[in-house]
Parts: structure tokens; C-alpha cells; sequence
């Protein structure tokens, strides 16, 4: 009974931090949705890393605005990673499912099962340990962005601040950095090859000619002219 009554206080402490960090998290998720550009968590720790492995200071980024963005990139994103984006509420169960299975398979956490709204969550706010812990508070926070955020605004804010290379964040440095053209004038071709590097951009940044990806770029550009996109109402 002694020992309950003394660490009570800590675990009340631990609650009282965990509410106050969602709390100042969906404070930002606010101000994201009016249209301040998010410098990201994940953006911050890629920056003390090459400012510690090459010097490097400033990263490739360039924010622009949902219509500024080619619908390609957009049909080509959600094909290649979340074709169920604009009807689900943000966590995709049957992928989470599925995941977990080949996590068990594997003997360690290899696959997350994350939506797009789940890894704005992740790279906003989080880090990128692969934890079930993690996983618990990247879904409750999904949960709440979704409600705060329409979808339109989700997919602006992740395609603006998903990383596309070492030190490339965004669509329209991404698009300048490839194929040295806008976001908004990106080619079926040029916005299927830049989805399917999304799992892992570093890698595809060093080796652009590497066969599979050209072979998955090849799959999602048959498949992206049915894929649903939110419009600028929020759809």
C-alpha cells in the first residue's frame, strides 16, 4: 500500500505531461489549418543531422499553396501510399492489421500500417521509433487532426512537408531538385516516380536509376488516374 501511495504522484505526473503535449500539439494542428507552414519534428532532427555529418544548414524547401500543386502528385501519393486517404477518418485498421501480422513474422516492428494522415502525425510531432507505444499516440493525435483538419488541407501540409532526398522536404523542392520544373506543372511520369520514393527517399535520391523503382513508377502511373483526390472544398 506504501509503495502505491509514493508512486502515485509520479504516474499522475506522467498523465499531466502526456495531456499537455497532445493539447500543445492539436494547438498547432490549429494554427497549421489557418496557414502557418510547419517546420516539422522529423525536419528539425534531419537538420542537426547534417549539420553534424556534412555541415549543412539549410534544407530544400519551398511551401506552396494545394492548387499549386499538380493533381498528379497528388493521384500518384495517394495511389502509392493511401488509396483509401479520402474515405477513411484517418486510420486505416485493415492496413494497421496487416502490418502487425508481418511485424510478427518478423520477430520486430518492420512495417507500421500508417496512413497519410498518420504520417503527418509522425513526422509533425513524433519520432521515428517504431514502438507500439508510438503507434497508440500517432493514432489518437490522427484522430484529432482529422477532425480539426479537412482532408484537402492534410494532404497540402503532408505534401509540402513529407521528405523527397537528403535534405529535400516538399513537393516543389522536390519537383526543382528531379526535374527542375514546379510542383504545379509535374508530369504524370515525373509525380509517379516521385511517389514511390517516398518510403525511402534517401536511398532513390543516390541511385534514381535503379530498376524498381522505375518498375513500381511504372505500376502507380497505370493506377493513379483512378484515384480519388480531396478537392479545395475539403472532399
Amino acid at each position: 500500500m506504501i509503495w502505491r501511495n509514493w508512486i502515485r504522484p509520479y504516474v499522475y505526473t506522467v498523465l499531466l505531461i502526456g495531456v499537455v503535449f497532445q493539447l500543445w500539439c492539436l494547438a498547432w494542428v490549429g494554427l497549421y489549418g489557418v496557414g502557418l507552414a510547419p517546420y516539422t519534428a522529423f525536419m528539425k532532427s534531419e537538420q542537426a543531422r547534417l549539420m553534424t555529418t556534412q555541415g549543412q544548414f539549410m534544407l530544400e524547401r519551398d511551401w506552396v499553396d494545394y492548387g499549386q500543386i499538380s493533381d498528379n502528385l497528388k493521384r500518384a501519393v495517394i495511389t502509392s501510399e493511401d488509396a483509401g486517404f479520402v474515405e477513411h477518418d484517418g486510420v486505416d485498421w485493415t492496413a494497421i492489421e496487416a502490418a502487425q501480422k508481418r511485424n510478427e513474422k518478423a520477430g520486430k516492428a518492420v512495417a507500421g500500417g500508417s496512413t497519410i494522415s498518420m504520417q503527418l502525425t509522425k513526422n509533425l510531432f513524433l519520432s521515428s521509433n517504431k514502438s507500439y507505444l508510438r503507434k497508440a499516440e500517432e493514432i489518437a493525435m490522427t484522430y484529432a487532426m482529422e477532425t480539426i483538419l479537412p482532408k484537402d488541407k492534410i494532404l497540402e501540409i503532408y505534401l509540402n512537408s513529407v521528405e523527397w532526398g537528403e535534405g529535400v522536404f516538399g513537393a516543389e523542392a522536390a519537383a526543382q531538385h528531379y526535374f527542375k520544373t514546379s510542383a504545379a506543372k509535374l508530369t504524370p511520369q515525373q509525380a509517379a516516380k516521385l511517389a514511390v520514393m517516398l518510403p525511402a527517399p534517401k536511398k532513390y535520391d543516390a541511385n534514381r536509376k535503379s530498376p524498381y523503382l522505375a518498375k513500381r513508377a511504372n505500376v502507380v502511373l497505370r493506377r493513379m488516374r483512378a484515384a480519388q483526390i480531396p478537392d479545395d472544398e475539403g472532399v
